[in-house]
Order: structure tokens, then sequence, then C-alpha cells
């Protein structure tokens, strides 16, 4: 098994992936048999690195937002998925003071910014841009035929200031997000759209900066399955031939992921500095997004809601043009790893409980 090298990429967003490896766990976990694991940004190669989204690196892993991997496997690319989960977080539509748009009704007639990113292999932004606004006209009976999308072209890749090279560092720095509306904002300003989309921290950095007012926000919604967009539900995937050769690989990373999710329900602000370090924002924005319950929310799993959510994500796509081909979700889903490593550590739990009385009435008797 050794001279195994294990690669990952992680979007800037919360999962307990970020959580494993930036505690060292995954380090830990394989060290001992001769095997690395190693973020796609220790490459220099543009290549490499393009796998966050074409997952074409073998023996890689990769958690963050659905699109690329949805359309990944539209185009043949061999991954399968190992697991979701899914971060509460603000989904809005921006407007400015003055642009006389109170509520989705007034956005009949308006002009909506929708970016066209020309390097990225699959348009991630663009498709959430598209799902948040025809989720939010559908509110108020309007469909995106009663609004005037006006495509902001980014001529510039999503990786193209993704830093040096490290070990264990994201693709995402802070540089690099912080730029990512760039070219949506600029059109704002100017008075070339009424109406931007955006989520999580950005959003909150936006209405802090320009005084952007909110007009929409999914996560108001009591239905969750509004929410679906590149964000609802997480991925987290896998290379196909690691999980057929080495399964046993595969469960053991998911349970270092499964721990550190659970080691997050009692080191909240920890987790907040970890998501904070993840997205490079303050830790006050963290917490304005994704509230109080985020330690709580780390989970990986298969949940009913979170596939039903994923399936309606990939019908969305497929009818925009987003995927090269249909695919059949279930044929994609591969449970068999979480199961595992999700009954490897509720042993350990139990083993840990049932430990510590022994150990209490060791010291008693000493």
């Amino acid at each position: 098994m050794s001279n195994t090298n294990l690669w990952y990429t992680r979007c800037p967003v919360p999962t307990a992936f970020s959580l494993a490896i930036r505690l060292g766990w995954l380090d830990q976990e394989f060290a001992a048999d001769g095997i690395s694991i190693t973020s796609l940004l220790q490459s220099s190669d543009r290549n490499v690195r393009e796998s966050h989204f074409s997952h074409t690196q073998a023996n890689s892993f990769r958690h963050g937002g659905n699109a690329p991997p949805i359309w990944a496997r539209s185009v043949g690319s061999d991954v399968k998925l190992i697991g979701l989960s899914w971060t509460d977080a603000p989904q809005v539509l921006l407007t400015l003071p003055g642009s006389g748009i109170k509520s989705v009704a007034d956005l009949k007639g308006r002009r909506l910014a929708l970016p066209r990113r020309t390097l990225d292999s699959i348009d991630f932004a663009r498709s959430g841009t598209l799902q948040s606004y025809e989720t939010a006209l559908a509110t108020a009976g309007l469909t995106l035929k009663d609004v005037e999308l006006v495509e902001i072209v980014v001529d510039r890749g999503y990786l193209d200031d993704s830093g040096s090279t490290s070990k264990d560092g994201t693709l995402f720095n802070a540089f690099q997000n912080r730029s990512f509306q760039r070219e949506e904002i600029a059109a704002f300003l100017q008075g070339k759209v009424d109406v931007i989309s955006s989520n999580g921290p950005r959003a909150v950095d936006f209405q802090a900066l320009l005084g952007a007012q909110v007009i929409y926000d999914a996560a108001t919604n009591p239905n969750r399955l509004a929410w679906v967009n590149n964000s609802y539900p997480y991925t987290f995937t896998v290379s196909g031939k690691l999980l057929e050769e080495q399964p046993e690989l595969v469960t053991r990373l998911l349970v270092k992921t499964l721990e550190a999710a659970e080691w997050a329900k009692s080191h909240h602000s920890d987790a907040v500095r970890i998501v904070a370090l993840e997205l490079g924002v303050a830790e006050e924005f963290v917490e304005r997004s994704f509230g109080p319950n985020l330690s709580q929310q780390f989970d990986v799993n298969f949940s009913p809601e979170n596939v039903a959510a994923l399936r309606l994500r990939k019908e969305f796509l497929l009818k925009h043009g987003f995927l090269g081909g249909d695919f059949d979700i279930d044929q994609w889903i591969v449970t068999g790893p979480l199961e595992e490593a999700k009954r490897i550590v509720a042993a350990h739990r139990k083993q840990t409980a049932t430990s510590k009385p022994k150990a209490q009435e060791l010291a008693e008797a000493l």
C-alpha cells in the first residue's frame, strides 16, 4: 500500500472534509502506511488543478459545490458520489438603494446580471445565478421571460489566481474569493444592471460594503427543496477506480471526515475559525452567514431530502444545457463506504462512552 498518493480538493465552503484537512487528521490517518494525501494545489500543473472541475486526477477526492461533479459525470469522467452535505446560508438577490425594487414582484422588466465565464469548463456561477433567479421569480408568478438577463462576460479562469503550491492549501484563496463577482459588481455600480445574485459571506460583504438590499433570500423559504442550487447539496466525490480497487481507503477517509463533523459539535468557535480560513473572510461574516447552528451541520449523509435536492439540481442543469448528457443518479451514488464509516464511528463512540465510567472508577479507587 506504500507509495500510494491520494489527492483532494474542496470548495471554499463549510465541510467536515475541510475540518479534517485543517486538523491534520487525514495526514495522521495515512502516514503510517506510507500513503501521502495532498491538495491539488501542490501541483503547479494547470491540468491537475483543473481536476477540481473535471475530476480527472487519479486517486482524488472532492467535497463542495455540486455543478462540477454532476457535469464531470455527464461527460463521462470516472467519478462516484460517496456523500452529501448541507449547510444553511443566505442565498439572496440584491439591489441598490433607490432602485425602486422592494420585492420579487418588482423585478418584472428589470435587468438581472447573469455571469458568463468563458474560460471555465463548467460555468457553475452562471448555473447557480440562473437557478436563483428562476426560483425567486416563481414565488411571484414570474419566469425568466419576464426579466432582462444581462450577460456579464468574465474572461478569466476561476483558477487563475490559485497561488503558489501548497501541500494542504485550498485552490481558492482570499484574494480569489473576494474577486469572484468583480465584473458583476462593476456592472451593478455602473447602473448597467438592477439586480445581482450572491450567497454566503460574499452576500454579507456586499450588504456591508455597498449598502445592498435583500429582495429575496431562498433560505427563508420553509421548503428546503426551494433552496436547491450549486451549494444545496454539497457533493462528496471520489475517483471511481480508487473506490473499486481500494474501497478501504475511501472508508478510512470518510471516518476521519465524520469524526471531524462530530468534533465540530462541541468546538463551535474552532470550527468557525477554520471555515473563515477556508473562505478567506472574517469570522464575524461566517457567524452572520451560517448562524449559530453551523457547527451542528457538518454531517455527511444520503438523507432522502439531500438526494431529492440532488435530483432537482441535476434536472435543472440538464434542462438549461449545462450538462453533456443525462445519467442515472441512483447508479452514481455508492452508499457502501459511508455506511461502513458511520458504523465504525458509532462503534468508536460507544467504546469511548463505556470506557469513561471505568476510568472514573479507577480514579476514585486511587
